[in-house]
């Protein structure tokens, strides 16, 4: 090919490492962004070494073989690693020994100008983490990666035209929800099934048909699309920690937190996401949040802890239908699904923690309910016997949910079944600290964990990547073992908001914007073609 000084290829990188450090491997594509044809593809394995340091190794390898072709190109690299799409635009220092060499090889490859980086979803990332999690599966085998061999683009573009296709999923996938409403809308109003779809390079259509033109700071696209979580959280690194992509990659997905910047609330809530977001202090919010942006579906922000539900709140029984009064899919006009499995969300009375806003996840001490949480946990069956509609009850294993669901089974007179994956977040060394502890003492750490559902709290806790996945797979398992049926879920902030999280579609900085009050009640409902209803969130009327 010949050289063009007006030439533009993208660049898309990643990297993964299975252990972090672990096992690590690279992948590189390089794009042609008129037209989406694949120019070149780079992967490797690369021994023990870190999320981090493999994204920094895939940027070099992409670079390269842009360069390689077009050595006058400009360049636009995309990257679902925010930490390296920050530090490579300047905007972030690099403190890290290991990656400041690579931060430098990268930054000599094409003259300075000349590259131009974008953040984009993990979703939008799939061609070059495919080929990461290539190169780390031949290496397992002690092999080197085959470009030969490599299914990337093909499984890319199989990708890019699933919207056209069926959808499917498991229960409460949003997405799925919505490509049936788009082919619905299609079929009677003309719209072509699976909406617009431009090359790489131009605007992005979200499955739901709206398309990515919001932009955070530093021209780094927000995302358009729910992220899919899925590996195992496996550490830290310099900047946010790295967390995992479905199938044993850890390398995947670098989502953004955006921090709110209201003010603190007056009544403690021991909700540890909404207090993050209250009490971050303003110059990091203003680093990762476009002021001003909104969050499709769950965006607004949230209220003081403790205030109760306006006005315009959903009324708790209409939220607690029994099985046979579910309503008819979709205003479309879509056949009836049946009864859905109806999740009734509560979170656990208050423990000695709450109200002094402390880390409490299932890596601490195990606290019980307070006094006052045990009035709460009365006064919530109370509420729930009345209406009647509950007919199984699951509790995460911590003694604080398990003390609430038996003051509930008492009344209904069930039986109480423990569940592993509702436990909350292990918050590592945080436990037991409140927000501004963990800021004197951990700022760096607690700063990555507020800019990237990937990072993990210092000492070994989970990455919300890591809780939405083990929720997600604990969520399908009750939905198929409860068709039908409305359980009530006794569980922690985290796995609640995750559940309503993912019900609506939204991206991870959503957890940061919902308020969850002790012994709350929110509601889900999940249909057996995929779609999901929220009827209710952070009720707390029966506390009144």
């Amino acid at each position: 090919m010949t050289a063009s000084s007006s030439r533009e290829v993208i660049v898309e990188a990643d990297g993964g490492s299975r252990g972090n450090p672990g096992p690590a491997g690279y992948g590189a594509v390089v794009l042609d962004p008129v037209t989406g044809e694949t120019l070149a593809e780079a992967a490797e394995y690369i021994g023990v070494a870190t999320n981090n340091v493999a994204e920094y190794k895939g940027l070099v390898a992409g670079l390269k073989a842009a360069r390689e072709l077009f050595p006058d190109a400009t360049v636009h690299v995309r990257m679902d690693s925010k930490l390296v799409v920050e530090q490579m635009s300047g905007r972030w220092k690099i403190k890290h020994p290991d990656m400041k060499p690579l931060a430098a090889e990268a930054g000599r490859v094409f003259p300075a100008g000349r590259v131009r980086y974008e953040w984009i979803p993990r979703e939008r990332n799939k061609h070059a983490d495919r080929l990461a999690n290539e190169a780390m599966d031949a290496g397992k085998l002690g092999r080197a990666w085959e470009p030969s061999a490599s299914t990337a683009a093909l499984d890319s573009a199989a990708a890019r035209n699933a919207a056209t296709l069926p959808p499917s999923g498991p229960p409460g996938d949003a997405t799925a929800g919505a490509a049936r409403a788009r082919a619905a809308l299609a079929t009677a109003g003309g719209l072509e099934p699976g909406g617009t779809r431009t090359a790489p390079g131009g605007t992005h259509s979200a499955p739901g048909g709206g398309t990515g033109t919001g932009v955070w700071p530093g021209a780094v696209s927000r995302p358009t699309a729910p992220d899919a979580e899925s590996g195992p959280d496996t550490g830290a690194e310099s900047g946010p920690f790295t967390d995992g992509e479905t199938g044993p990659d850890t390398g995947a997905e670098d989502g953004l937190f955006a921090v709110g910047e209201a003010a603190p609330p007056a009544t403690a809530s021991g909700d540890f996401e909404a207090e993050a977001a209250a009490l971050a202090p303003t110059g990091h919010a203003a680093r990762v949040h476009a002021p001003g942006s909104t969050t499709a579906t769950a965006g607004t922000p949230s209220a003081p802890s403790g205030v109760a539900p306006g006005p315009s709140s959903p009324a708790p029984t209409a939220a607690l239908q029994p099985p046979s009064a579910a309503p008819r899919q979709g205003w479309s006009g879509g056949p009836d699904m049946g009864a859905p499995a109806t999740f009734v969300l509560l979170r656990h009375g208050e423990t000695a923690l709450t109200p002094e806003k402390r880390f409490s996840g299932s890596g601490g001490t195990d606290p019980e309910l307070s006094a006052a949480g045990l009035r709460q946990a009365e006064a919530v069956a109370e509420a729930l016997a009345a209406r009647g509609t509950v007919q199984e009850i699951v509790s995460s294993p911590l003694t604080r949910c398990r003390q609430t669901a038996a003051a509930v089974a008492a009344r209904l007179g069930l039986d109480v079944r423990v569940e592993q994956g509702l436990r909350e977040t292990d918050f590592g060394a945080w436990e037991g600290l409140t927000f501004r502890e963990v800021r004197e003492r951990y700022a760096e750490d607690l700063d990555a964990w507020l800019a990237s559902p990937k990072a993990a709290p210092t000492g070994g806790g989970e990455s919300f990547a890591t809780v939405a996945r083990r929720v997600a797979a604990t969520r399908d398992r009750l939905t198929a073992a409860y068709a039908g049926r409305t359980v009530l879920l006794v569980t922690h902030v985290t796995p609640i908001k995750t559940l309503v999280r993912l019900a609506l579609g939204a991206p991870p900085e959503s957890l940061f914007r919902m308020e969850l009050s002790a012994a709350s009640i929110s509601a889900v409902a999940y249909y057996a073609d995929g779609n999901a209803s929220v009827r209710l969130l952070n009720d707390t009327s029966h506390l009144r």
